[in-house]
């Protein structure tokens, strides 16, 4: 059944209202920024949210749920015969191999890969970076230690073969590859996925696209691949792909969570006999058989596991085998609940003196670890114009006082290439005499900036110190303070 293809009540479908109420209010009370989220029950689709400034229909970054999507793509590619799951690796890459391969490498088989087996001590995507040499090639030349097979290390690097496996048997770019086979069956488009500075899809991350996606990757995978009445995965792609191949942990542990309960391919294991495709800071498809529910989730947090305890919670032991009695009081309030989710702005003073002060003045840095050149203020008023330059671009951005304010920049760039246009929301509060802070989201699901602005006038010194932050984000480590001098 299409997920899409109706719309039900939570009651209608066996879940209460109160249920979903109560697992918004707990995240909420977590302090755990979700951006949007699906909730099916039955192939019915019972709930659908953004929080604002996100939207339902706009893409996001999946981080590491783009490896459930290379694995959908091996088990395509493992039905139409491009390679086979023992296959080993060497046999593959024949022309990336180093003059003297490492003694346990001729072991490592396409398997391996999936379930993150490979034989490496841990994750060697860190030695594919900044390297004249080619991914492949990079990755064939690391020391395997272990026997591939028997030790998990989590690892983009291993998804990354994957990957360019598909890529090299197929002759066509992962994307492509997908298109026909799942995308277009399932209704999905616009995906977008990263490249490294050779063209190859990186496979184990890059990947954006909006909340359904997610959900319907979910909801073919509860089908055991079927969609529409068609067996649209490999029959037995699915159940093979989600069950644990290898360990991931001592599940039996006291305390032990989710991250400890088995790795299937390029998929985790969940308590309560559910799975998920995750990635990082809260991207969840998560599948819980048992009460034929999938649950797809963007989200900005530091604390996945969370974010699943709350689901655990809230949601699954609400679940009933048949229909519930309407509920209008509780569908009316979900309702309502729904239409007003928001990420929140920063509290304080929406006006200050230091406003006029600072309008239209600009301001230069020393040298710094983030290469901040400048900041140059508009004319301040129900928002702020405020314009950052860094030694890989510059950046016109405005955050509004008490409310999101949507904008797009310029992308930055990288080896002489302009990246696409970034999309951000921004809001400002006066948090104190001279301080200005401004958040500023990344709309594509990269992070959040965070800046405090302290102006300050002193005899014969004026200077602007900045301390600013990149939350939940790869982009940049640790945080900046430094002080600024107006010119």
């Amino acid at each position: 059944m299409n997920p899409v293809s109706a719309e039900a009540t939570p009651e209608s479908a066996g879940l209460p209202s109160r249920a979903v109420l109560q697992f918004l209010n707990g995240c909420e009370e977590a302090r755990l920024e979700l951006h949007a989220l699906e909730l099916l029950r039955h192939g019915r689709t019972l709930v659908r949210a953004a929080w604002r400034p996100f939207r339902l229909d706009a893409p996001h970054a999946l981080y590491s749920v783009s490896k459930s999507f290379v694995s959908t793509a091996v088990g395509f590619a493992v039905a139409e015969g491009l390679f086979g799951l023992d296959d080993p690796l060497p046999t593959l890459f024949p022309a990336d191999l180093p003059d003297v391969p490492d003694g346990q490498l001729a072991a490592m088989r396409v398997r391996d890969l999936l379930t993150m087996t490979t034989g490496h001590a841990d994750d060697v995507t860190g030695e594919l970076y900044g390297r004249p040499q080619p991914w492949v090639r990079s990755f064939l030349a690391q020391p395997v230690p272990f026997a591939p097979g028997a030790h998990f290390a989590y690892s983009s690097a291993a998804t990354f073969m994957l990957s360019a496996l598909v890529e090299q048997r197929s002759g066509l770019r992962l994307l492509e590859y997908l298109e026909a086979r799942l995308f277009a069956p399932l209704g999905i488009g616009g995906a977008t996925w990263e490249r490294n500075a050779a063209g190859e899809t990186v496979g184990g991350w890059g990947l954006s696209l909006p909340v359904s996606a997610l959900a319907r990757l979910g909801q073919l995978y509860l089908q055991r691949g079927v969609w529409e009445g068609r067996q649209l995965l490999p029959a037995g792609w699915a159940e093979q792909a989600t069950c644990a191949q290898v360990s991931s942990g001592d599940a039996a542990a006291p305390g032990a969570g989710d991250w400890a309960q088995g790795y299937g391919f390029q998929f985790w294991r969940c308590r309560h006999g559910a799975y998920r495709a995750d990635g990082a800071f809260g991207q969840f498809a998560l599948v819980m058989p048992e009460q034929g529910a999938v649950l797809a989730l963007l989200s900005s947090v530091e604390d996945m596991q969370a974010v699943l305890d709350q689901v655990w919670t809230h949601l699954l032991p609400a679940f009933r085998s048949g229909p519930l009695p309407a509920d209008d009081a509780a569908l009316t309030a979900l309702r309502a609940r729904c239409a007003s989710l928001g990420v929140p702005v920063p509290g304080g003073d929406h006006t200050s003196v230091s406003a006029g002060r600072l309008a239209g003045r600009r301001f230069s840095f020393p040298a710094n670890d983030w290469g901040l050149e400048g900041v140059r203020f508009g004319d301040i008023g129900p928002d702020v114009p405020l314009t950052l330059t860094f030694t890989h671009g510059t950046y016109a951005h405005r955050a509004g006082f008490g409310d999101w304010t949507t904008h797009t920049t310029a992308g930055p760039r990288a080896r002489d290439t302009l990246l696409p246009p970034m999309h951000w929301a921004g809001a400002a509060a006066w948090t104190g005499h001279g301080t200005l802070h401004v958040r500023l989201l990344d709309l594509d699901g990269h992070g959040t900036l965070s800046l405090h602005l302290s102006h300050a006038h002193a005899a014969r010194q004026e200077s602007l110190r900045v301390e600013a932050q990149f939350l939940r984000s790869f982009r940049q480590d640790g945080v900046l303070r430094v002080a600024g001098t107006p010119g």
